[in-house]
């Protein structure tokens, strides 16, 4: 089944890519819908107590490049299966949200998105830091062309090229990092890697250089540049694999690729910096969000500021670890709120993408009204609001609940500053909803406008259940990501 699930997204986009008829859409959501079953039947079965550094059971170890010192190795323990899930659960999703457009997308398109998704599952996989490379450099090809090819106005060029030239640059610096460590090791395994023993100065290098690439994805402040103007002009689905899965490589990343291998970097003057920089953004990326009145923009601001909490939680752990207070729960609550992140903001820019098609615009000030005559599309809205507001009982609340309490354990004055984030996220997410639900909307327009299709509820509406299930039932996921995460952060202190 491991094996499956990596061959069947890259086999899938070559057959979509030469059927070149309209039907490939159904060919890619078929193949998508059967990468998402073999998923759940290998989470069925996954034993999450074996973690990276134990014969785990689904695994791939082949021979690559002796010269290199690289081998085919992949495997899948909890967290790896968290973000594997993720991408298997959103990308049909996308497929299907893409359905309604007028016109339709080419096979092509549904071909890239295939593609993507097997780049993903590699990333998500990789146990050798020179295959990690590779995959996270296949992921930017394609979702380069969906935001470049089909995106909106005639800025998507400039700002897909701008996003292309920063995810790019970034990904050589920690190529020149991974080679770094290599060199050290004289091997490419993540377990080796983890036992190079540098120096002080050694390791806030390699820091920065892998951190650099994280840095960019994520993005943290001052590297957000890129991400609003991406976000708004790509076309829906690129905003939603962009911000739904993509930026989780950075995640996954930080916490699998960074904090073993160069933990005194961590705990000095590096990690403090990138914690100052994450709470920040939290609060920077929600006050930016408050005075936004496109609702693309709105989304990726709130984003921006979501992930600044997750980062920020992360490195909270990892301080006190490394101080002699063991402790991953920073790292539980970012996995569990990554994973809460990108349902809830996936389905907030399909929303976006609703309004806009029903306005005729993404300006906020220009909607109004929407409740009465789309009740259904409301309550799912409004679902997916209260997620990303991390209402008790959604999934958003576990996860930030989780990160507030990491972040306080390690500085009373930064959970203040960050946990502001209760308060903006309310505001621009309660703005956002009240002008376009309950504004004062023009009677002409409400008077041509009809409710959700069954196409939009159908994605919404799973995106909802999802909302809820794993805000009432989130110990599934907590209990998969324990073993995980405690050994990432034992392997800091081993």
């Amino acid at each position: 089944m491991f094996l499956a699930l990596l061959l069947i997204p890259i086999i899938g986009s070559a057959l979509t890519f030469a059927w070149r008829k309209p039907s490939a859409r159904y060919l890619a959501l078929g193949l998508a819908v059967v990468q998402l079953i073999i998923s759940l039947l290998m989470l069925q079965q996954l034993d999450y107590g074996k973690t990276v550094d134990s014969a785990l059971q689904y695994s791939i170890n082949l021979p690559w490049s002796d010269f290199l010192q690289s081998r085919l190795s992949l495997g899948l323990d909890g967290m790896s299966m968290l973000f594997v899930l993720l991408t298997n659960i959103l990308v049909p999703l996308v497929i299907l949200s893409s359905f309604n457009e007028k016109g339709g997308y080419p096979s092509s398109f549904y071909a890239l998105i295939l593609l993507m998704q097997f780049g993903l599952v590699g990333v998500f996989t990789s146990l050798d830091g020179f295959l990690f490379y590779v995959f996270w450099e296949v992921t930017l090809i394609p979702i380069w062309f969906i935001c470049g090819i089909w995106g909106q106005e005639d800025k998507r060029i400039r700002v897909t090229t701008k996003f292309f030239v920063f995810t790019f640059v970034g990904s050589l610096f920690m190529l020149a990092g991974l080679i770094y460590v290599y060199n050290h090791a004289a091997s490419f395994a993540l377990l080796d890697m983890y036992r190079v023993d540098f120096t002080l100065t050694q390791q806030h290098v390699v820091f920065w250089l892998i951190f650099l690439a994280f840095a960019v994805k994520l993005p943290i402040f001052p590297f957000h540049t890129w991400q609003a103007d991406t976000y708004t002009y790509s076309p829906t689905q690129g905003s939603m694999l962009l911000s739904g899965i993509m930026l989780k490589m950075a995640v996954f990343g930080v916490l699998r690729y960074l904090l073993p291998i160069v933990p005194a970097a961590v705990m000095g003057m590096s990690g403090q910096v990138v914690f100052i920089l994450a709470v920040l953004g939290v609060v920077y990326g929600a006050l930016v969000a408050i005075v936004q009145s496109d609702i693309k923009r709105i989304i990726a601001f709130s984003s921006f500021s979501h992930i600044g909490l997750i980062v920020a939680g992360i490195f909270a752990s990892a301080f006190m670890t490394l101080n002699g207070t063991f402790t991953f729960q920073g790292g539980e609550g970012a996995l569990i709120q990554s994973f809460a992140h990108g349902i809830n903001v996936a389905g907030l820019f399909y929303c976006a993408d609703v309004l806009y098609k029903k306005f005729k615009t993404r300006d906020i000030r220009n909607m109004g009204g929407l409740a009465k005559v789309a009740p259904r599309f409301a309550v799912l809205f409004m679902i997916i609001a209260f997620g990303t507001m991390a209402v008790p009982l959604t999934n958003g609340f576990i996860g930030e609940f989780i990160l507030l309490k990491s972040i306080s354990d390690f500085n009373t004055m930064a959970v203040m500053i960050a946990g502001l984030t209760v308060i903006f996220a309310a505001v621009y997410v309660l703005r956002m909803y009240g002008k376009a639900m309950f504004g004062k909307g023009d009677e002409r327009v409400l008077s041509s406008i009809k409710d959700i299709s069954g196409l939009e509820f159908t994605v919404l509406g799973s995106l909802s259940v999802l909302v809820i299930v794993l805000g009432v039932m989130p110990q599934g996921l907590l209990q998969m990501v324990n073993s995980s995460l405690k050994f990432i952060y034992l392997s800091m202190v081993s």
